[in-house]
């Protein structure tokens, strides 16, 4: 069953939604310097909109990213070892994220949402790449 399919139970959609939330939170907290002052300044302003809009937002972007990212996990589920390949992929599939994130960002039009990710865009993707890995596990703890 592919991923996409595999992320409209709502139970499961939540509870990816929540675990990448957390991984979120730990990434900007770990921060530092001046980029990372300034990316928690701004993370500071989304999660103040409300304690829920960060994983909402996630929910809402998921099915577009998973879609993005499913050939590297039906590449991975094929080798037996999605984790592993999405995490040795984990510069294309940031990219892959980063584009749906744009599309998304792109169709939601000017506001302090959009207006702080493309302050920010050029410097998170690296952030992305690191999480790969961990998103990777997340799907896998959640679709298998």
């Amino acid at each position: 069953m592919a991923l996409t399919n595999k992320i409209q139970d709502a139970a499961v959609k939540d509870a990816i939604a929540h675990d990448c939330a957390q991984l979120i939170d730990q990434q900007v907290s770990a921060k530092s310097g001046l980029s990372g002052m300034a990316l928690k300044a701004a993370y500071g302003v989304i999660k103040g909109i409300g304690s829920n809009y960060v994983p909402g937002a996630i929910k809402r972007l998921l099915p577009e990213a998973c879609a993005a990212i499913e050939p590297i996990w039906e590449e991975g589920v094929a080798k037996g070892e999605p984790v592993a390949h999405m995490s040795n992929q984990r510069d294309r599939a940031a990219d892959l994220i980063l584009g749906a994130t744009d599309a998304r960002i792109q169709r939601a039009g000017s506001g302090i949402i959009s207006g702080t990710y493309n302050k920010l865009r050029k410097s998170i993707k690296s952030d992305v790449v690191e999480a790969v890995p961990e998103v990777a596990q997340i799907l896998y703890q959640h679709v298998g």
